[in-house]
Order: structure tokens, then sequence, then C-alpha cells
């Protein structure tokens, strides 16, 4: 079959380097708008029977997840011969449980809607909690930040480094990077009163003349990172860096990393970038991305473009 490869309106920053890693033009088609704002995707060319790749992560507003479940129903109407899903940021994902009464199963249902509108595969990276592939009953191809990480972090001087979580929920993700290059890992505790605001943290292990790097899957308003590093820095650690995939960097997100004690955040491309900062360094998935469209659609395996652990 063909590979189509198409991107949503707000992913078409990554979606262009995708494709050009793949040797691929992304498709052609047009998004019109209603006057109340309602969308209407259009494919511009054949999609009958062939693999149809739609690109775009579902990070607010809710108007990419929408725009995201109108493109696959459009494929699927038009005959397409197998839908994929590429949701580099796939949102909802921290809403995977009932943690309280009366809250919604967020990451389950979303899960649900994209399988409904015609998907016949997904692929993502980096997914808040991995349980969250269980809530498809559709293939879920896993993607790793650590593919992206690693090969950074082996050219840089990690002799005085110790890896650190920022939450006792982070320690598995963590410890990943302190067993591949045999470094110390510590962990910070923290309870919160509601959401994006810690109550209080407490660190597990050594930091005393230390290179911490925090390891987490998300940064929203950077306060449980920034507090995390503040403490760490009265323990006596030597300098604080983070690496994040995803930055989705909210409210006064920039404002508080930047008046932190954190050095630098290194995040990956899958969100856009709201503003530029001097703290923050952005590598790129796109080959990965590439890669692992090409290995799906050649029925090749996926696990291997990861770093052997």
């Amino acid at each position: 079959m063909d590979v189509k490869l198409f991107s949503g309106t707000n992913s078409e920053y990554l979606a262009d380097r995708i494709a050009d890693y793949y040797g691929y033009s992304l498709g052609d088609m047009t998004l019109q708008r209603f006057s109340d704002g309602e969308m209407q995707p259009i494919i511009n060319e054949s999609v009958r029977g062939s693999y149809v790749f739609f690109i775009q992560s579902t990070f607010a507003p809710a108007d990419n997840l929408l725009e995201l479940l109108l493109l696959i129903d459009t494929a699927k109407r038009a005959s397409a011969g197998y839908i994929v899903a590429v949701i580099p940021y796939f949102g909802y994902a921290r809403q995977d449980r009932k943690d309280k009464p009366r809250v919604p199963i967020s990451a389950k249902l979303i899960a649900t809607i994209i399988q409904a509108a015609g998907a016949n595969r997904i692929m993502t990276m980096d997914l808040h909690a991995d349980q969250i592939q269980g809530f498809f009953d559709i293939p879920v191809d896993h993607l790793k930040s650590e593919a992206i990480f690693i090969p950074y972090l082996k050219n840089q001087d990690l002799s005085n480094v110790t890896f650190a979580s920022p939450d006792v929920g982070g320690v598995k993700r963590a410890r990943t990077y302190a067993k591949y290059f045999a470094r110390d890992l510590v962990i910070c505790d923290k309870y919160r009163k509601r959401a994006n605001e810690v109550a209080g943290m407490t660190v597990i292990g050594d930091v005393t003349g230390a290179d911490v790097i925090l390891v987490d899957d998300i940064v929203d308003t950077a306060g449980t990172l920034c507090r995390a590093a503040d403490i760490i820095t009265e323990k006596g650690a030597r300098s604080v860096r983070v690496l994040c995939t995803h930055p989705v960097l909210s409210g006064k997100a920039y404002e508080n990393i930047e008046n932190s004690k954190i050095e630098e955040v290194i995040v990956c491309d899958t969100l856009p970038l709201r503003k530029e900062s001097s703290k923050i360094k952005v590598l790129s998935t796109a080959k990965l991305f590439a890669r692992a469209i090409r290995n799906m659609h050649e029925h090749r395996s996926i696990s291997a473009l990861f770093v052997e652990k």
C-alpha cells in the first residue's frame, strides 16, 4: 500500500520535519471553518487503499483533538486501507485513573473516541503512564524519548552527575538513565494540596556536590521541577538540569523556569514552544518518528529503534 502523510494544523512544524526525513511531502489537505468556528477538513487527493498517517498532538485547545478525529473519519469514509494516528503528545494522559470520587478517567475516554473515529493504530511518545496502552483495543507503538536524550547525554560530561525523579511516580523513568550511565539516583517525594500546586517535598538520597539531572515526562507550570531544584540545591547540589519530554509550559511556566535554580531544561519538540527561552533547549523527535513510521509500514520492529538498556 502507498504511504500518505498528513498533518493537523498545529503540528505541521513537526510533521514537515518527519516528512523530510521520511523522503515524502505532506499530503494535500485543507481545513475549512464555518463562521462559527466549526471545522471541516478536506483531503485533496485519493487515499483509497493507502496507509494514511495523521500527525497531530492533542494538546489544548480541544480543537486539536477534534481536528484529528475529523481527519480520521475523513480517511475512513474515503476508503483508506489503514489509518494510523501519530500523536507525539497524547493529551489527557494525566487523568488515567480515579484518584478521588466523581472524576473521569479521561485518558480512557479519549482512547475510546479515537478508536470509534476509525483509527487502526496509534503511535505516540512517552505516555504519562505505560498502562494507558491498555485503554486501546488496537495496536499502540509507544516510542521512548530515551532514544533522543541518551545519545545527547553521551556527548556531555556525566562524571559528576546524579539522576533524580521529581516524584515517586517517575522513579522508573529516572532509573532508566541512572542504570544506563551507571550513576546514582535520588527521589523527590512530594504531596499536593491541589492540581499544579506542590504543598511539600522531601529529597531521598545524597546530592551533595553533584550535578543533578531531573527526569520527567511533562513540564506544565514547572512548579514541581522548580521546587525540586530549589530543595536539591539547598541539599548541596552543585547544579540542576532537567530532561523532560513534553514542554506543555502553561501558566507562569516560563517565568518560573527563568527565576529558578534550574540551569537548563532539555525538551523534545512533541509540542510547539509558545516562546523562546535561554534556559530551554529543544531536541527533535522527527527522525525517530520517521523511522518508526517506515518500520511500521514495512512490518519491521519498532523497539529496535530504542537504546538498549
